[in-house]
């Protein structure tokens, strides 16, 4: 209950306080690439139920059906302004949208694309048990993940390297919750954002 009341709360005073920010970046995605400025994926969140997640467009319109579902090193379907929105996560600010109708929470693991979390072992599906979040332990030290993605069994890596790794990350945090050590994963988040991307 106090973890959504916090979510609750600073969503909303976060959304009211970024507007100018959201509108120059909506303009900014808009006028560097044909399409919308919003990109819209479907991914699974608490209790397995699937919802819209909201993120600014950092690929050409139509990106899904020119690839892979994963963003892989290199791609070329990134942007420019899309490739900067990614580096400093900005692109996830409007997930304070999903924060605030309940789909997310600010800390929690990060949801996952339907397809993959038809592959979690049923021990794995216990991160389904809390709201996926816009930060996380596991989103931290995999920040620059495509990174790994560089090889053309790209898939393979991510399904059996990368998500497992991942997943374990975030039964811990499932685990062992606490209020205060949201806060620090949401201060670590925040510093980390302004910290220069790798070249």
């Amino acid at each position: 209950m106090l973890k959504r009341a916090f979510d609750v709360i600073f969503s909303a005073v976060g959304l009211v306080i970024l507007a100018p920010l959201f509108l120059i970046l909506a303009l900014l995605v808009r006028i560097t690439s044909p399409g919308p400025a919003f990109y819209h994926a479907q991914r699974v969140g608490k209790d397995g139920q699937a919802f819209t997640l909201i993120k600014f467009r950092t690929m050409v319109s139509g990106a899904a059906q020119q690839g892979p579902g994963i963003t892989v090193a290199n791609d070329r379907r990134v942007t420019p302004i899309g490739r900067w929105l990614r580096q400093t996560k900005l692109d996830e600010l409007p997930q304070l949208i999903n924060v605030l109708r309940g789909e997310m929470s600010f800390v929690g693991p990060r949801p996952e694309d339907p397809r993959y979390v038809a592959l979690y072992t049923p021990a794995q599906r216990a991160v389904l048990n809390v709201r996926p979040g816009i930060t996380s332990q596991a989103s931290l030290q995999y920040r620059h993940e495509e990174h790994l993605l560089k090889t053309q069994d790209w898939e393979d890596v991510y399904v059996h390297q990368i998500m497992p790794a991942k997943l374990a990350i975030d039964l811990e945090y499932v685990q062992q919750a606490t209020l205060w050590g949201d806060l620090k994963l949401i201060i670590t988040t925040i510093l980390d954002m302004v910290k220069s991307p790798p070249a």
